[in-house]
């Protein structure tokens, strides 16, 4: 299953970019032997329209033209279901044993997401009741990505 990651802001040079890099390095290297595969990063300037509603909507479009037909669609939303690693793994373990060809993460922007996108979504998660800022929460979902791909493959990078 390919996976791709879509974000609105773009990571700027510096720790928060590099930490990111790491974690999606290891998943790139490792998801393969167990059918997962980081294939996209796509990242999209916020919009500069001059309110909320239509920033969303306008982010919606490219998040649409990113998304692949027919693909999973995972929503990063601080309303979003809570799970554990190991239930993020297992998530990503069925769509992939489903066979599903391809799955997108999105990562709203500062605004959040569309209200029409969790009509489409397949799931939709979060990373905890807190907001973060897109640069943490790119490195907490590639953190989480790579964790995934060592708990289905049984590596004890997971203890718990």
């Amino acid at each position: 299953m390919r996976i791709g990651l879509f974000a609105v802001g773009r990571l700027k040079t510096g720790p928060e970019k590099d930490l990111a890099a790491r974690y999606l390095d290891r998943f790139a290297k490792a998801g393969p032997a167990i059918g997962l595969e980081l294939t996209r990063m796509t990242e999209v300037a916020e919009s500069r329209a001059s309110n909320g509603e239509t920033r969303k909507r306008e982010e919606a479009v490219l998040l649409h033209k990113a998304h692949p037909d027919g693909g999973v669609l995972v929503l990063l939303d601080e309303r979003g279901k809570a799970l554990d690693s190991e239930a993020f793994a297992a998530l990503l373990g069925t769509f992939r044993d489903q066979g599903k060809r391809d799955l997108t993460i999105a990562i709203g922007g500062a605004d959040g997401l569309d209200p029409s996108l969790y009509d489409k979504a397949d799931a939709t998660i979060c990373l905890g009741k807190m907001t973060w800022p897109h640069q943490l929460v790119r490195i907490l979902i590639a953190e989480q990505l790579y964790r995934a791909v060592t708990i289905l493959s049984g590596h004890p990078y997971h203890r718990v």
